[in-house]
């Protein structure tokens, strides 16, 4: 992570004096591979796996260190939900990595579809509020807090262009890119009684192996360097399961199948009760 860090530094030191077309250029195809990859390390330090869960301050710090050239806070919220996601995968009212039924309603033609994977980030960031509001912690402040400094600091030393290749780069990785093709291949019903799948293609080389995600929701609290392990160790459960070949085609399928659409989950009544 330390190196993704200090590469997307000095990517805001050359992108500095280039024409506008070319921030948003490189804010895709470097920026956002960058970035995208700096959100999958932030997933693994939620689950403790830079300093283990005997020093879990350490994660958390560690973590906004991580975020700070995604550009926008994002270290600590996510780890306040996506812990539940785990526990309580497609729970209504709980798990909000479900689309809400607006979205399910809504975004049901191939148009529309494209649209709200565009508009991916914006969903991920308001259905949080809408679906299981949580009061913000102390360590959300913090994070925001850090992150506007960071922001600032970039600004006064290299002008606005940086942190708009920052920021833009985020928000494009996070929609109609091959990276985000992960979103959609992991809990979206391709196949009928089958609600994960894993990826074992060589994007989990950029992506701390979250394409291994059976293996991952199996064994949470294994580090994604680890999975492919877990894959081996037991085969018989593993090889004869449905998986994706391409992120790619993934969002293509997903965009053009009819039969597919943000309602391709499955959701399940929740027992839980909430404060």
């Amino acid at each position: 992570m330390m190196v993704m860090v200090v590469a997307q530094l000095i990517a805001f030191y050359l992108v500095k004096d280039l024409q506008w077309k070319w921030v948003i250029f490189w804010s895709y195809v470097f920026g956002g591979c960058i970035n995208h990859s700096m959100t999958l390390a932030i997933h693994e330090i939620s689950h403790n796996a830079a300093f283990g869960s005997s020093h879990i301050l350490w994660n958390r710090w560690y973590g906004m260190f991580g975020n700070l050239p995604i550009g926008l806070p994002y270290s600590i919220s996510f780890k306040k939900y996506h812990l539940d996601h785990h526990r309580y995968l497609g729970d209504d009212g709980i798990d909000v990595d479900i689309p809400t039924d607006f979205e399910g309603w809504f975004f049901c033609t191939t148009i529309r579809k494209l649209v709200w994977i565009l508009l991916q980030p914006l969903f991920y960031a308001i259905r949080p509020l809408y679906i299981n509001p949580k009061p913000i912690t102390d360590m959300e402040l913090i994070n925001g807090a850090i992150q506007l400094a960071f922001n600032l600091a970039i600004y006064h030393l290299w002008g606005p262009k940086p942190v708009v290749y920052m920021i833009a780069g985020s928000l494009l990785c996070m929609g109609l890119h091959p990276i985000s093709g992960h979103f959609i291949a992991e809990h979206y019903m391709f196949l009928k009684g089958h609600e994960t799948y894993s990826y074992y293609g060589p994007l989990n080389l950029l992506t701390f192996n979250v394409g291994y995600h059976m293996e991952h929701h199996d064994f949470p609290s294994i580090s994604g360097c680890h999975l492919q392990k877990v894959r081996d160790i037991a085969p018989e459960y593993y090889n004869n399961l449905p998986y994706h070949n391409s992120w790619v085609k993934v969002l293509w399928d997903f965009i053009t199948d009819d039969s597919i659409g943000p309602y391709s989950r499955v959701k399940r009544l929740s027992n839980i009760k909430k404060d």
